[in-house]
Parts: structure tokens; C-alpha cells; sequence
């Protein structure tokens, strides 16, 4: 495919590093040239200097024979990403996408006026990861989840602490009782490796544990890996911008108790504005004594998301140890992502990551409904809808020679879910679940082609 970007920013120059890996032709626009340099230095793509509000800067770019173009400029220029998206549109682009930072886009019938404008979508990093996060709160003995099919059928990740019973047990031994189990383990990720388990894999203390699981297993699972559920009822987030602020609002219909540090007072000012039942104190994260004295051990849930990869690592840390069950860091740092993990806290949420899991689904099939990719792991889960005649239709899963770099947890068949065995036949229509590695992407398009 080709690909053009307009943005060479942090979001910008993910999405570029990890689309050049499948081999596509990426075109990057932007007017700072030494953004530029950087990107340039680091992969080999074509870049082009200029505003991407220029026709002629985005014809010159490619514009007109791209399959997907993408605008991802920094969150303040909303509007350019809008503009040059519809741009790209009435150029040719068979695809456009643009960032935006207003929730109010996002409505249903502000959404299907974009649609009707030319934009297949709209994207907004910070309330996606608010969303995320959301999610982890609700499901606060995970690390990290994806739903297929309304969550009949879920992708769940956690960690295995060292009193779990799984420590120190082959696949074999976990999955040995009898009868068809409703969950499938598909993935371990342990020192920065992922590895596909076999029947004598060995699960190890701090393995991240990815499974596919039927919608009424998990709490079978939880148990028998170790893990309980932790309500969420006094929550506390250190951070009052964009994201800090959604998570509050979205916590106060149901938590008992929420507050928000946020070093600004002109920030603290709005927040107490805005937010209806959330404390808003102003301080420093970074102060350990501060957190303390504002007794954060009685809280459920402990939220970092300040602009500092490394105030977010270190205050869950603190929080962690004065005993908080549940953390969650906003770490774009994408370096310190397994650092964050190995110290401790329970979530990371990187919204360059999110967003670009977005966007990567358009650079693949019209089979593919759902992608996320996922922290603490390299690989990819995927959604796909089988065709007729698709190759993977016409044997059992044990025959169909698919990669080993990947596997297929489970099959959504109408409102029936299914975990995927050796003898599993696939149909025509079936949504199937794949946790891949990168390098089996090619492969697995081929066989649902």
C-alpha cells in the first residue's frame, strides 16, 4: 500500500516506524524540517517538507495514488488535520483518517456528517485511552483486554504473581481436566520475548499471560490463575488534562469517591469547574510524602496520567507500595513500557499504541473488523470475517498448516462462541480471533483470502 502521513510528531512517527515494517511505501508531510531529520534517520521512508493544508504539497507527496492517508498532527491543530484529510479526499486517497480533540465530533450524527464529507475515521487518542482505561478499572484484575462480538468472546492479559497456582506448571498441567475448556491460552510474553506456548511451555512468576476466554469463564479463569476482582469505589488520578479529566467524569456516576492532583492551579480551577462530585487538589505527584499525606492507601485505584512517562512509573510505584491494589500509568515512553511492568505497576496505557492499532486496521483486508495491538507484547489479536471459499474453511485448524508465529483462541458462529481446538472446522461467516506475531501477518491474509 501506500501511505501518506501528514505529521511527523510522536503519534506520527509511530505509526510510520510500524507500517514501514509491512513493507508499505510511506510518504511522511510535515513543515518542520528537522521533525523530518529525525523520522528520516530512523526509517526508510520518502519525506516531504511543507504545510499538508497545499495542494500542491500533497500532490507532490503522492497524495492522488494513496490508499490510506492519515493526518496525525499534534492535537492543537485539529482543524489542519480536518482540512487536509478532506483535502486528501477530493484528491483521490481511497482512504482518509484524522486526528481530532473534541468529543463533540464524535457524535453519532457529527460522525456520519464527517462520513458523508469523505472521512472514514475520526480518531481521539486521549479519549481513546480514557476508554481504556475505563475498561481496566472495571476489569481491575487485568492488564490489558479486547472484546469481540460485544464480549461474547475476550482477549484477557494479566500477570502472574509468584503465589499464583499456574507458577511453575506446563500448559499441559493447567489444561488437563477433562472435557472442552471455554478458555484457550495463546500467548506468554516474558523478557521482552513473546513466545506461542506448546504443551510443555512452563508458566514463570511475572509471565504477562494472554487468553482467550468466553464471556462467562472469566471469572473461572481469574480464580484458577490467582487473581480476584477488585471493586472500584474511592479512585484517585494524578493528572488533571484531557485524559484525567474524562476518567473522573466517567468514574463519579459510579465510584464513591474521586480526586484529581494536578500540579496547575489554572487547571485546578477549570477541573472544579467542570467536574461535579471529583476533589481537585493542587500539588506535586512527584513527592512521595505529599501522597502520602494525602492517603492514597485507602484508595481502590491509582491513575498517573501527567505529560511525564516517568512522574506516571514512579508515583504508581509509590502507590503500589503504600498499598494500592490497582495502578495504572499513562507511559508514551514506549522504552519504558516493560520498565514500568517490571516495577510494578499493574496497566500501562500508551495512547500512540492505541491509536496506531486503530489505524493499522485499514491497512489490511476488508475482512478484518477489529485489530488491537497490545502492551507487553509485540503481536497484534485480529478480528477477521471468513469469506466463502476462504482457505481457511477448507480443513480442520490442525491441517490448515498455519503459522506458528500465530493462533487462532476462538470463533464467534452467530450468538455461539467457540474456543478453538485441533479439530475446529471454520465456516463461511464465522468471526475468528487470531493473536498473531508480525511476521505471520502475510500468511494469515493469504489463508482467510
Amino acid at each position: 500500500m501506500k501511505i501518506v502521513i501528514a505529521g511527523a510528531g510522536e503519534v506520527g512517527s509511530h505509526l510510520a516506524k510500524m507500517l514501514s515494517e509491512g513493507f508499505h511505501d510511506i510518504v511522511i508531510i510535515d513543515s518542520d524540517e528537522q521533525r523530518l531529520a529525525l523520522v528520516s534517520e530512523s526509517m526508510d521512508v520518502v519525506t516531504v517538507q511543507g504545510s499538508p493544508t497545499s495542494i500542491n504539497i500533497l500532490k507532490s507527496a503522492g497524495v492522488p495514488d494513496a490508499d490510506l492517508f492519515v493526518a496525525v498532527n499534534p492535537a492543537r491543530e485539529q482543524d489542519v488535520n480536518i482540512v487536509c484529510a478532506l483535502l486528501a479526499k477530493q484528491l483521490g486517497a481511497k482512504k482518509v483518517t484524522a486526528r481530532i480533540n473534541d468529543a463533540e465530533y464524535l457524535n453519532a450524527d457529527n460522525k456520519l456528517m464527517f462520513t458523508e464529507m469523505g472521512i472514514d475515521l475520526l480518531f481521539y487518542p486521549e479519549k481513546i485511552a480514557a476508554n481504556e482505561i475505563e475498561g481496566l478499572l472495571k476489569q481491575s484484575y487485568l492488564s490489558d483486554f479486547m472484546g469481540f462480538a460485544h464480549g461474547k468472546l475476550q482477549l484477557v492479559v494479566f500477570r502472574l504473581d509468584e503465589d499464583s497456582p499456574l507458577v511453575n506448571k506446563t500448559l499441559s498441567e493447567c489444561t488437563s481436566q477433562e472435557g472442552p475448556l471455554p478458555y484457550r491460552t495463546v500467548a506468554i510474553s516474558r523478557d521482552d520475548q513473546t513466545i506461542i506456548p506448546q504443551k510443555d511451555t512452563i508458566f514463570k512468576r511475572n509471565d504477562l499471560v494472554f487468553v482467550i476466554t468466553k464471556d462467562e469463564a472469566i471469572g473461572e479463569l481469574m480464580a484458577y490463575s490467582g487473581h480476584r476482582h477488585i471493586e472500584i469505589k474511592r479512585l484517585t488520578i494524578l493528572g488533571g488534562g484531557r485524559i484525567g479529566e474524562m476518567v473522573a467524569r466517567q468514574f463519579e456516576r459510579s465510584a464513591e469517591f474521586v480526586k484529581i492532583i494536578e500540579i496547575s492551579k489554572t487547571r485546578c480551577e477549570v477541573l472544579s469547574e467542570t467536574l461535579n462530585k471529583t476533589l481537585v487538589i493542587n500539588g506535586d505527584g512527584r513527592n512521595s510524602e505529599f501522597l502520602f499525606e494525602e492517603d492514597i492507601k485507602t484508595c481502590d485505584a491509582f491513575v498517573a496520567v501527567t505529560s511525564s512517562s516517568e512522574t506516571n512509573i514512579m508515583a504508581c510505584v509509590a502507590a503500589k507500595k503504600m498499598g494500592v491494589a490497582k495502578t495504572i500509568a499513562e507511559v508514551e515512553n514506549i522504552e519504558y513500557i516493560r520498565l514500568a511492568e517490571e516495577m510494578g505497576v499493574d496497566a500501562v496505557i500508551n495512547k500512540k499504541i492505541i491509536t496506531a492499532g486503530r489505524i493499522f486496521r485499514f491497512t489490511l483486508s476488508t475482512k478484518v473488523r477489529t485489530i488491537k495491538m497490545l502492551n507487553g507484547s509485540d503481536a497484534e489479536v485480529i478480528e477477521y470475517i471468513v469469506n466463502p471459499g476462504s482457505s481457511v474453511t477448507k480443513a480442520p485448524i490442525k491441517e490448515l498448516h498455519f503459522p506458528k508465529d500465530a493462533v487462532i483462541g476462538g470463533i464467534i458462529r452467530g450468538d455461539e462462541t467457540h474456543i478453538a481446538v485441533g479439530d475446529t472446522v471454520i465456516r463461511p461467516y464465522d468471526r475468528v480471533a487470531v493473536f498473531a506475531l508480525p511476521t505471520a501477518l502475510r500468511k494469515i491474509e493469504k489463508l482467510f483470502s
